[in-house]
């Protein structure tokens, strides 16, 4: 499962108790959340029925889930939001050409990234016949059934915590609350503002160099949109001969990227959007987001990659 870059969440806490902000926080999908709110009334019951129907839907690691069930061939009907992740997922794999693609499940599975295990003495012969099964473009729905080939896995990780944000963001926005910050593992959506500043929410983006005193980058203020963040420095494995792989495969070759970008901030209007292209991009060569992102308006992006001397360098994208 893919580890998002942790975001700052500047939030200046005022003494002067104007408007009743209420904080919730905790652990899901194997990270945590964070949800800040103008409310009198706590949500925390109704955000756990929200995260459990979730999970029964689009949890790997869940053996009764419905996405478990797929994957193991049984006789099952996937649900409303099984179909809106799918059907996002359809429409990002298309506009990526193929970079985003969720039935990857069993080559991650292959790298130890998933819930299954590794695959003993993994090569290209073994790789290649993983490979097989990989393509969005061979699985379909029709109503509430979905038709795959028996050896295709599908992996909502890298989109699931995304729509998670939206989901308890409409759930706030019906429950009448304009003014909102909700974040799960480090992906994010903020409403209205931050009323206890009474400024728009800001958000800082944490400097890939762990070691260094500066702890965050940069900043961006959200105005009623989302931000996910997609970064191979924290989540990899070394092999026996010490070398470093990350946990964003490549959906053509099946081996982990090797890039020398180090994180991907997506600014969208929807966190499902912004979570789905951050994973895609990461992939993607530094010259080549220019002209991806030309035609992309409606996407602001922020990139950290190490130069040709190994060091940090940034480059922002469409206003960023």
């Amino acid at each position: 499962m893919r580890n998002a870059v942790f975001l700052f969440l500047i939030v200046l806490v005022s003494c002067q108790d104007k408007v009743k902000q209420q904080r919730n926080s905790g652990a899901i999908f194997g990270t945590t959340y964070s949800i800040i709110y103008d409310s009198t009334r706590n949500y925390q019951s109704e955000f756990d029925l929200i995260f459990r129907d979730i999970n029964q839907s689009m949890s790997t690691y869940i053996p009764n889930s419905i996405i478990s069930k797929v994957n193991s061939n049984e006789t099952t009907k996937i649900d409303s939001q099984f179909k809106t992740v799918f059907q996002t997922s359809k429409l990002i794999h298309k506009t990526t050409n193929g970079r985003f693609d969720p039935t990857i499940g069993a080559v991650v599975n292959a790298w130890d990234f998933g819930p299954e295990g590794k695959v003993e003495q993994l090569d290209s012969l073994k790789i290649k016949a993983l490979m097989q099964s990989v393509g969005l473009d061979k699985v379909s729905i029709n109503g509430l059934n979905i038709n795959k080939p028996e050896a295709t896995k599908i992996d909502f990780n890298a989109i699931a915590k995304g729509y998670g944000v939206d989901r308890i963001a409409n759930f706030l926005k019906r429950s009448g609350v304009d003014n909102f910050l909700v974040e799960i593992g480090g992906e994010i959506i903020c409403g209205g503002i931050n009323s206890i500043k009474t400024a728009p929410w800001k958000i800082g983006v944490q400097n890939p160099n762990l070691e260094s005193e500066v702890p965050y980058i940069d900043t961006v203020v959200l105005n009623n949109e989302a931000m996910a963040t997609s970064g191979t420095y924290r989540k990899y494995k070394i092999d026996e001969n010490g070398r470093k792989y990350t946990h964003i495969i490549d959906t053509e070759s099946g081996y982990p990227s090797r890039t020398n970008i180090l994180s991907v901030s997506v600014v969208a209007k929807s966190c499902i959007i912004a979570d789905a292209y951050a994973t895609a991009l990461q992939t993607m060569k530094v010259e080549d987001f220019s002209g991806f992102l030309s035609v992309h308006p409606e996407l602001r992006v922020y990139i950290i990659f190490e130069d040709e001397n190994k060091e940090l360098a940034f480059k922002s994208f469409n206003g960023f």
